[in-house]
């Protein structure tokens, strides 16, 4: 389960990716509290835009952040990005301690961040790959996972704490000094154990991996899978808030603890799939049927307790989902090609947040939240039932050499391989 803790970089890197994790989610905690509570008045279409301004970078950018990835040594372009976040999030905590702050501010910071992550996802996501040796790739990725998630456990209720004791702005500053611990981690690996890929010259570099797709349908169908998934049953940022304040009339550290039950599941689910050995199709699509069910049920919900119970099983069913996906992708694509790859990839992934970000803050506000997540849950269970039913479709008529290596290595639906 932690082989890639054995290799000195790799561990290095964790340890610094953890703590900067934590102070990621105290800041969501901060941030969303801020908008929703101080500025607002429980505004659920403010909260969905901060959330569709921070993460609409990443689909817009994609055509030049994979470019990046592959071109320049992902070490370099990561302690740029890391120290730009680093300067946003201190800008942002100092305007809230200062008590200046404008909703038009926050927005602004939340949309430069917002383009520094477009940059810094595919150089973050693939540079495990350059750290550990072919076969540990997916644990790698499993334990990335894994160091986000006791962030997102540790972190929200860490963020409702502060907010409750001291203020927002606290909880703004600690994410910025907890991004020192990822740059420190950084200039500390070894160059000489490091696999880099070679980098990517010349124009054209984005029209060869669109390229390289057409002719990966089993990777096409991944992502729209994923894009379902994201833009309809993961936005926990903004339905947790909604559900904590407007339906359960909950305050600052319940609405942290939800945050941190979430995390409990996701948690499970990256451990568990770091013992996997090879991603496996058929993992996702029963994860993605297990999302939508854990969805209706939290909109089903007759208390804060139950709703809170129910987001175990739905963080492990979600984190489960998108580990397989983003191991698959990372395991299959040609090295040369893996940094544009995964942007596309990421910006199909995240893509869909912002606009399901929307979606439900406008029908939050029209029919209300629980009503969101039942829409939620009904999209995601036919996404899981059209792919599988491509899948079959493929495999019986064997009309795909990609569709039927991909079953062999991934064992999509029919049992193992």
């Amino acid at each position: 389960m932690f082989a890639s803790l054995r290799i000195p970089n790799y561990r290095r890197y964790f340890t610094g990716a953890l703590v900067s994790n934590v102070g990621t989610w105290v800041q969501r905690v901060a941030q969303d509290w801020l908008v929703l509570t101080i500025l607002t008045h429980n505004s659920a279409f403010a909260l969905g835009f901060i959330t569709t301004i921070q993460f609409i970078w990443m689909p817009l950018l994609s055509p030049w952040t994979g470019m990046v990835a592959d071109r320049f040594p992902k070490r370099r372009v990561l302690l740029v990005t890391q120290s730009m976040m680093l300067v946003t999030s201190l800008a942002l905590a100092l305007l809230t301690l200062s008590g200046r702050v404008t909703l038009w501010e926050v927005y602004a910071l939340a949309g430069v961040q917002g383009a520094t992550m477009a940059f810094d996802g595919p150089a973050r996501m693939t540079l495990a790959s350059e750290m550990v040796p072919q076969d540990l790739i997916m644990n790698a990725v499993s334990l990335n996972s894994a160091s986000f998630n006791i962030g997102r456990l540790v972190g929200p209720a860490l963020g409702g704490i502060i907010i409750a004791r001291w203020s927002v702005g606290v909880g703004m500053l600690v994410n910025s000094a907890s991004f020192l611990a990822v740059l420190i981690a950084l200039v500390s690996l070894n160059a000489a154990h490091m696999h880099p890929s070679p980098p990517r010259r010349g124009s054209g570099a984005l029209r060869e991996a669109v390229v390289y797709l057409k002719g990966r349908p089993d990777l096409q169908l991944i992502m729209a899978t994923i894009f379902c998934l994201t833009m309809f049953a993961m936005n926990f940022q903004v339905t947790n808030a909604l559900m904590a304040t407007t339906v359960f009339h909950m305050g600052a550290t319940a609405y942290g603890a939800l945050g941190s039950m979430l995390a409990i599941g996701s948690l499970a689910g990256a451990l568990l799939n770091a013992r996997r050995t090879a991603p496996r199709l058929r993992t996702l699509l029963i994860a993605m049927t297990s999302v939508a069910v854990c969805t209706l049920l939290m909109a089903l919900s007759p208390s804060y307790l139950i709703f809170a119970l129910v987001l175990i099983p739905s963080g492990l069913a979600s984190m489960t989902a998108l580990t397989t996906s983003n191991s698959t992708v990372q395991v299959t694509s040609d090295p040369a090609m893996r940094g544009r790859v995964m942007a596309l990839y990421m910006a199909i992934n995240q893509g869909g947040a912002p606009i399901g970000a929307m979606i439900i803050g406008v029908m939050a506000d029209h029919v209300g939240v629980r009503w969101a997540l039942a829409l939620a849950s009904v999209v995601v269970l036919a996404a899981a039932l059209i792919s599988y039913a491509v899948v079959r479709h493929r495999r019986l008529e064997q009309a795909d050499p990609s569709f039927d290596q991909l079953a062999t290595q991934t064992a999509i639906v029919d049992g193992d391989a």
